[in-house]
């Protein structure tokens, strides 16, 4: 378990680094692989600064649930609102991003 726990918590790290554009990196990924075309495809909605907040928000909730699991041996009731909270985080985000991907698709 405490490879999981340190799995979500290089997932909430690196998420916010991206969110928070620490030293660049969230410019950096952008520019290097959400922003690139992918064979045929266009840049979608990761592509965008909007998009790609969202995505580091899922990105984040999933580390927030590996964190919530490999806590669970000690902390029962931490680990199972960890595990909740990033559940709702990535449902609710996944929501936003689909959205997101539908609306930069029909702008084709």
């Amino acid at each position: 378990m405490k490879v999981v726990l340190a799995l979500g918590i290089v997932l909430i790290v690196l998420g916010a680094a991206w969110l928070l554009n620490v030293f660049g990196a969230g410019d950096f990924v952008m520019r290097r692989v959400t922003q690139q075309n992918l064979g045929s495809l266009a840049p979608g909605y990761a592509g965008t600064k909007r998009g790609f907040r969202v995505y580091s928000i899922l990105v984040i909730a999933v580390g927030v649930v590996c964190a919530g699991i490999g806590l669970v041996e000690q902390f029962v009731p931490l680990a199972a609102a960890l595990i909740v909270i990033g559940a709702i985080t990535f449902g609710v985000a996944s929501m936003v991003a689909i959205a997101g991907e539908v609306e930069t698709y029909r702008k084709l």
